[in-house]
């Protein structure tokens, strides 16, 4: 079995963060909670549930996931698969096993966890969540022939793989730059249908206006960016 290791980036996520970590299969080697900011309890019920739990006092989705890897680079075995997730239990922890199933059987080099409509909770995902997701996957379709359907967090990748992205985003835009170099970069890559539940807590994205716009901005930038190289 190759090493695995998980990044969960965390903002105030105590009440979530606890299930998120023990919900995650056996198979993995080592869970690492990047605790962004937080000023609840996040850090201290992620390490009772079993966690490392690492802190990256500059807030943002990106900075968070680049603390994570910048840990791992340290180790001195690296990992095979680095798998991503949110840690407000939103996804299911739980099918992690088939998040990675296509790299381990058909040597695929990223995965996304689509969070297809008829598997997904009523009001888990918000109008400008659904609105962008349709917009970014349609201009990749356009623009790079893509057969993305979503931007979904939960997504497993090769780690030497994630290493050539040369992964830069330090906020909102995370999710798509890594989709848009793994085609820039010719990348195997699948997605796998997932459940997605109402989160824990109030989203600091898009529960907000300023949040989901400022996703949606970033988002673009970076497809308009890579569509024009």
């Amino acid at each position: 079995m190759p090493l695995i290791k998980v990044i969960i980036p965390a903002y105030n996520e105590a009440d979530s963060i606890g299930h998120v970590v023990k919900d995650i299969p056996d198979l993995v080697d080592e869970v690492i909670v990047v605790s962004n900011n937080s000023t609840d309890n996040t850090e201290k019920v992620a390490a009772q549930a079993g966690a490392t739990v690492l802190k990256e006092n500059r807030k943002g989705y990106g900075y968070a996931c680049l603390k994570g890897m910048d840990y791992v680079a340290q180790l001195p075995e690296k990992p095979e698969i680095i798998i991503f997730l949110d840690g407000d239990y939103s996804d299911y922890p739980e099918e992690l096993e088939k998040i990675v199933e296509p790299i381990l059987k058909r040597d695929v080099d990223l995965v996304i966890g689509a969070r297809v409509k008829r598997w997904r909770e009523k009001g888990a995902m918000t109008f400008p969540q659904i609105f962008g997701n349709w917009l970014a996957t349609g201009l990749m379709k356009l623009f790079f022939n893509a057969r993305f359907t979503d931007l979904g967090p939960f997504r497993a990748i090769k780690y030497d793989k994630l290493l050539a992205l040369n992964m830069e985003d330090k906020t909102y835009g995370w999710t798509v730059e890594m989709q848009l170099k793994a085609l820039k970069k010719n990348y195997y890559y699948e997605e796998v249908p997932v459940h997605y539940r109402n989160r824990i807590g109030i989203s600091k994205v898009s529960g907000t206006v300023k949040g989901a716009f400022m996703a949606g901005v970033k988002i673009l930038t970076w497809i308009f960016k890579y569509s024009f190289k």
